[in-house]
């Protein structure tokens, strides 16, 4: 089942359930997914979905972080709760040594030696990575996996 059905499965579910909230966030994410169809007149396949939900998450977290550092912990509590549903479509994060594993691996590979190796690598690790990681992360590791 791809993505987009499990989330109009869960759509289902939650107004069974009379999971309000949940439907609203629910509902909220594929209408984004819909416009970006409609704007690109084409079907979109599970790994784009995942992207925007990627983009859905971190437009949640950045805002959790400003409500957060202002002492909104209403807002704060409303955001975190939209991270959590969001999060039970995304695929499964990998681990930091997987991730550490990869990030060596790719570096390897490519014979990467200086921080100008970074775009290439980041590139291919982006697409073995999809939805599995944040890239912001990943940039981390790569950054100091290059400065040795």
């Amino acid at each position: 089942m791809s993505v987009k059905q499990t989330m109009t499965e869960a759509v289902k579910t939650a107004m069974k359930a009379r999971e309000l909230e949940k439907v609203k966030v629910l509902r909220n994410v594929q209408s984004v997914i819909k416009q970006i169809e409609i704007d690109r007149q084409t079907e979109l396949d599970d790994a784009e979905v995942t992207q925007i939900l990627q983009k859905q998450l971190k437009q949640r977290q950045e805002s959790l972080a400003v409500f957060t550092d202002n002492g909104r912990e209403d807002l704060a509590e409303k955001e975190q709760f939209e991270i959590d549903i969001i999060n039970e479509f995304m695929p499964e994060q990998m681990s930091d040594d997987e991730l550490a594993q990869l990030v060596n691996a790719e570096i390897a590979e490519q014979n990467a030696t200086s921080m100008q190796d970074m775009g290439k690598i980041m590139g291919a690790l982006k697409a073995k990575t999809a939805g599995r990681a944040d890239p912001a992360l990943i940039s981390g590791l790569v950054k100091q996996a290059l400065r040795r």
